[in-house]
């Protein structure tokens, strides 16, 4: 049987679809392509009567402005990239928030990126980010290869690190001091009464630095050298959960452990509570970052206050300032800690 040739129309449905463009606005609101740029870019330049008109095309007609050409010939794309080494637990989501709140205010958006810790990640990042056209970037940490180094002083825009200190920052900085907040805790620990004391954490740059600064504080004391439980980086409560079986059982004289961050210590109490175990009477704990969760578990987490939350806020002020031409009196900027004491220790 021989098939004949479908001649029928195609539907509708398959015709090619055209993307709404500047010149299709222009037309149905009766302006020239220029007045739409203008409303789109400059709408300080346009009449409120032109631009109301102009806005409610766009609206209608569903037209987004191609962002990236306009922001070819003008330099500027209004898009600023965000590194943090995981996007899995809250820690660094306050610091996202805050810099997406402040941006936002001025046209900003922001892009994220997620290293998992890995510094080889990072430098894979900052340069997809830069040959997007970025116009800033921050950094989480002050750690990365020198390739990275060399991308970010190519490129020539404004670069901020994070959560963490040092004297010589790729461009501008913003953090607090992890050695001497591990210090802090050390300290507080030793006058609660404890003496024989663990640290649990990744073995990332920040965690280290945290571990390195309580293991001063507790020796300076004469108190015995602190154990050392490694556990894998970016991880849950599950992790704690495990770390701290590991350890009443490979150490039962312990007295005393502070966490890398808060998540991994709501982890470790609950398994506290699930074996019976008492805190702080039997063990005390500690953890990093007062989170959402540190008040909320039982007992309440005594903790390191920092404020990811600023540290988004005030990174994203610097940014807008080098935006807009300004200079930044403060390019080193050391936003501090505190210990926040609750019924764990």
């Amino acid at each position: 049987m021989t098939r004949k040739p479908n001649t029928e129309p195609a539907p509708a449905s398959a015709a090619p679809v055209r993307a709404i463009t500047k010149e299709d606005v222009a037309r149905a609101a009766g302006v020239s392509h220029i007045t739409v740029s203008r409303v789109i870019n400059t709408p300080e330049k346009v009449s409120p009567e032109t631009r109301a008109k102009v806005e409610s095309f766009i609206a209608s007609m569903g037209y987004i402005p191609n962002m990236l050409a306009g922001g070819l010939a003008s330099r500027r794309t209004r898009i600023v990239a965000a590194i943090v080494p995981t996007i899995s637990h809250s820690i660094f989501a306050e610091t996202v928030r805050g810099l997406s709140e402040k941006l936002s205010e001025q046209g900003y958006q922001l892009l994220l990126g997620q290293t998992n810790y890995s510094e080889t990640a990072e430098t894979a990042l900052v340069e997809a980010f830069i040959g997007r056209r970025v116009d800033g970037l921050v950094l989480t940490g002050v750690q990365h290869t020198a390739r990275t180094r060399q991308r970010l002083k190519a490129a020539g825009i404004p670069v901020v690190e994070t959560w963490d200190l040092t004297k010589r920052p790729i461009d501008m900085l913003v953090g607090f001091n992890n050695h001497e907040a591990g210090r802090a805790m050390g300290d507080y620990l030793i006058k609660k009464g404890y003496r024989r004391m663990a640290f649990i954490g990744g073995e990332d740059p920040r965690g280290m630095a945290r571990f390195s600064g309580m293991r001063d504080a507790v020796l300076a004391h004469g108190a015995q050298e602190p154990i050392h439980i490694k556990i894998p980086l970016g991880s849950f409560l599950h992790a704690g959960r495990e770390a701290i079986g590991l350890l009443l059982r490979e150490h039962p004289d312990v007295d005393a452990v502070f966490f890398s961050n808060d998540v991994i210590a709501a982890g470790a109490a609950m398994e506290c509570i699930r074996r019976g175990i008492q805190v702080p009477r039997q063990i005390a704990l500690a953890g990093f970052a007062n989170l959402e969760i540190a008040p909320e578990v039982t007992p309440a987490l005594t903790t390191v206050q920092i404020s990811g939350h600023q540290i988004g806020l005030t990174t994203a002020e610097m940014l807008l300032a080098r935006f807009n031409g300004l200079g930044v009196a403060q390019p080193i900027c050391d936003l501090g800690y505190s210990i926040v004491e609750r019924e764990s220790t």
